[in-house]
């Protein structure tokens, strides 16, 4: 195993262990996108070298703002905050709240909550950007439900046609959203062809393999055109109880038993369990 997929791992517990807490959340689209996070803040973004507030010089957008429980977790893994914090997700006068808040998390880049929007204002700092010509890259994370918005594809068209080279879009494709699959709610595909008829750089990738993920995010291309990855992820991945079931999408209350199991699952010993309880 290496070490962000361990990083990942302990990323993936510390999400069941806030949400737990919290009595309320969003598990299965936090632990899909865990392997993505995990990698673009610990190996892809570059590293901050200027604002001790900040998690990289890069810009980040969690446009799918509800995956905050994993946000969270991977501050944590980085030190930004205290890993007891977690436990207060969600909870009156916290600074985790269930959606990214610049106000009290000064190291998140753009408040988000409201599906499309975070989409939208990455491809505005990414044309701002570039009209500086500030090299800066801007990395931002769909859900899949999300592109039934109609914003984010003003969006893409936008940025294709203005060749935001410097504008990652990362889309985590669990197939999932709140209620049932998106082919029953509303079918995305042909995703790709969507894509590509907006001018962008199209990478399809297993959003859970660490050096395939690694080796799209980094690769430096020539290409004018604003990268988009479909990470073919598992909602609810490492939980087997959670995997592919639409009824942890959120917000959801896990009992004791429901939270150890899914500790359990992620591999978490016994004796973890009870460091768990002393944090």
């Amino acid at each position: 195993m290496t070490t962000t997929e361990k990083i990942a791992r302990q990323v993936r517990k510390d999400i069941i262990w806030s949400i737990y807490h919290a009595k309320s959340g969003h598990p299965g689209g936090s632990l899909s996108c865990s392997d993505i996070l995990t990698l673009l803040f610990h190996r892809v973004m570059s590293p901050n070298k200027s604002n001790k507030n900040r998690l990289s010089d890069d810009y980040f957008i969690l446009s799918k703002g509800h995956a905050t429980p994993a946000l969270y977790a991977v501050a944590a893994s980085k030190g930004l905050i205290r890993r007891a914090d977690l436990k207060t997700l969600r909870s009156i006068n916290s600074p985790l709240q269930g959606h990214p808040d610049v106000q009290h998390t000064p190291w998140v880049d753009v408040s988000t909550g409201s599906l499309g929007q975070g989409f939208s204002v990455a491809v505005g700092i990414a044309k701002g950007l570039q009209l500086k010509n500030n090299l800066k890259r801007v990395f931002t994370l769909l859900g899949d439900g999300e592109l039934q918005e109609g914003q984010i594809w003003e969006g893409a068209m936008f940025a294709g046609h203005h060749k935001l080279s410097q504008l990652t879009a990362i889309v985590d494709y669990n197939k999932l959203q709140s209620d049932a699959t998106n082919k029953q709610i509303c079918n995305l595909e042909p995703l790709v062809d969507k894509w590509r008829t907006f001018g962008w750089n199209v990478v399809e990738v297993d959003g859970h393999a660490h050096q395939q993920l690694l080796t799209t995010l980094m690769a430096d291309t020539a290409s004018t055109q604003p990268k988009v990855v479909i990470a073919h992820t598992v909602k609810g991945k490492g939980v087997d109880y959670m995997e592919n079931m639409p009824l942890w999408h959120g917000s959801v209350t896990l009992s004791e038993q429901q939270y150890i199991d899914a500790m359990t699952s992620l591999g978490c010993s016994l004796a973890e369990l009870e460091e768990y309880q002393n944090v």
